[in-house]
């Protein structure tokens, strides 16, 4: 066993430092049998958290806005039910998917124009199809930047921006990019009178502009965004590790310090990994270049090993393995600074210094036009890679340290449980501030971005599963925890939409440009309260975070798994694995 492990922990370093040149896009995750019809669509991933795939009766891809206008009338007229749809689709709740299989979606894969950079103004106007990764360049270009961005340039800013995609700052108007919003166009559905369907134009000034920049696309289709930006500025990056034993008492000050810091957590480890990440004069010397190491293209076949290793520690119980394998994951990515580059090619030493664009987002596995079979993304749903649950959630800086603090009694009482988090890099931790979105952050805030193991077989519990679960209910429902709106398993998003004030304000909107809902699902109603169901209850339901159990048959008791009450919160009710019963 131990020559086993040694062996794999070698495989994740080998996996980490593979330079590969090049990768594949993922496929369209659209599909449909007949030219543009009797499609399905999933994400980026393969799959929903219920495991389903849904249905559409056809796909349409305007490349105008005049198209566009044409086809939401159409849609209209016939009280056809539509959903908008991007390019790569990473959302993992179903905010993709039509009512039925008579729905029809609307791919922004086309509208994907640069319409304007106004260096003067310092902004730029994009279609909504167009991607983060070109946004940075064009911007670029002019000498301007986008202030703050989510660290993966795989999206499209109309996806981003309807889900609340943000980086990491609780400086300006902060990480969020909706809140760069300057104007915005969107085409929704109108009267006969006025043709069934129509643009609407808001500004800075316009309420509305405060439901249509975060609105889970349910208020229309985004045609055209304009953003505020910057005169291109240098960052200074340096990676400190230090011990978690005062993480808590940090978190808040940190965050206000460092314009642009985040904080990455390995609880097992009892260390975190403080990013000090600061503006510089633009005359400091350096040419760094930020290329996160898993975002890089990725060997399948190294991909495939490490997933097999990782079904074996999990069927085998074995915590041991499991706990090799992370470190030397984490000990390898903090030593080669997760993918950070003095110059584009080498990591020397600290601080990296460089452009706004050549350090606020990477993502190189999509990069060209190779064969899958060589190398991938390490989540492409086309090779044996990873396949994860994620759970992501923002707690209010007045309340995190306790919610820290919970977290670290847990892993005293089970040193090993958390080391499943410690292969996907641990727990993210990016700073939020309030934002006026009505669906935005409500308060100065800390998110939590938290990836672990999933088993391709629904009544297959995992390792530690518990303590997962419980870390999950603690931030959502002890703390108040308000769920990223494109991640989650369903149960995160029970009673969610009460924690938003301005609640009431988003649904008004959404009547006054969609009454009959075309815009609609069931699922989107259910997220904003307006149905039951949000989570599904039977069998193993638990495990898959379609519910939270209330009684054994929701976890798997042929394997050992009981609904049991949380270690630390009482209140929680998670699926313990019992030695006997």
């Amino acid at each position: 066993m131990k020559m086993f492990q040694k062996a794999l922990a070698s495989t994740q370093v080998f996996l980490f430092f593979c330079v590969v040149v090049f990768s594949t896009p993922p496929e369209d995750p659209i599909r449909c049998s007949s030219g543009n019809t009797s499609c399905t669509i999933t994400n980026s991933y393969g799959m929903f958290p219920d495991r389903s795939i849904c249905h559409a009766s056809q796909v349409l891809y305007p490349t105008t806005e005049q198209e566009l206008v044409s086809m939401v009338a159409s849609a209209v007229r016939s009280k056809t039910k539509m959903k908008v749809a991007t390019r790569f689709s990473h959302s993992i709740p179903k905010l993709v998917c039509p009512e039925g299989e008579n729905g029809v979606l609307i791919s922004t894969k086309y509208l994907n124009k640069i319409v304007k950079v106004d260096v003067e103004a310092r902004t730029i106007t994009v279609e909504s199809g167009v991607t983060l990764k070109d946004v940075i360049s064009e911007a670029a270009k002019a000498g301007l930047a986008l202030p703050y961005a989510p660290y993966w340039w795989g999206l499209t800013i109309g996806g981003l921006m309807g889900s609340g995609a943000h980086g990491s700052t609780l400086w300006g108007k902060g990480s969020s990019v909706h809140d760069y919003v300057v104007n915005l166009r969107i085409v929704r559905p109108a009267a006969p009178q006025e043709g069934y369907a129509k643009v609407e134009i808001l500004h800075e000034q316009h309420e509305d502009l405060n439901a249509a920049k975060l609105s889970l696309g349910v208020l229309g289709v985004i045609s055209q965004i304009t953003l505020k930006v910057e005169g291109i500025f240098k960052r200074s990056i340096t990676y400190v590790a230090k011990n978690d034993s005062d993480l808590g008492e940090q978190v808040a000050s940190f965050g206000y310090a460092h314009e642009f810091g985040d904080i990455t957590w390995y609880p097992s480890q009892r260390r975190a990994v403080y990013r000090v990440d600061d503006r510089v004069p633009i005359n400091a010397s350096g040419n760094g270049l930020y290329d996160f190491i898993p975002f890089r293209p990725i060997p399948s076949l190294a991909l495939a090993l490490l997933r097999t290793t990782e079904d074996v520690q999990e069927s085998a119980g074995d915590a041991d393995g499991k706990c090799i394998s992370a470190k030397a994951t984490t000990t390898t990515l903090v030593t080669s600074a997760y993918g950070l580059t003095n110059n584009g090619i080498i990591f020397t030493r600290y601080p990296v210094i460089g452009f706004q664009n050549r350090l606020q987002a990477s993502g190189t596995c999509l990069d060209s036009l190779k064969d899958a079979k060589i190398t991938a993304c390490a989540w492409d749903s086309r090779v044996k890679g990873e396949f994860f649950h994620q759970t992501t959630f923002s707690i209010g800086l007045s309340v995190v340290k306790d919610f820290i603090e919970d977290v670290q009694k847990l892993v005293e009482l089970e040193p090993k449980g958390l080391c499943g988090l410690d292969l996907y890099n641990g727990i993210l931790m990016r700073y939020v501030k309030a934002s006026n979105a009505y669906l935005g952050k409500q308060e100065d805030a800390l998110d939590f971005d938290i990836t672990y193991y999933r088993s391709k077989d629904p009544m297959s519990p995992r390792l530690y599963e518990d303590i997962v679960e419980e870390i999950e209910q603690i931030g959502i429902f002890k703390y108040g925890g308000l769920p990223h709106w494109s991640k989650n398993r369903n149960l995160a998003f029970e009673g969610a939409i009460k924690k938003y004030k301005n609640a009431e304000k988003f649904l008004r909107v959404k009547e006054k440009y969609d009454s009959e809902g075309v815009f609609s699902s069931t699922w989107t109603d259910q997220m904003l309260g307006l149905k039951d169901g949000v989570t599904i209850v039977k069998d193993g339901c638990a495990l898959e975070g379609l519910c939270i159990c209330s009684q054994d048959s929701h976890c798997n008791p042929s394997r050992g798994y009981y609904c049991r009450a949380g270690k630390v919160y009482k209140e929680a009710r998670v699926c313990t694995h019992l030695k006997s019963q």
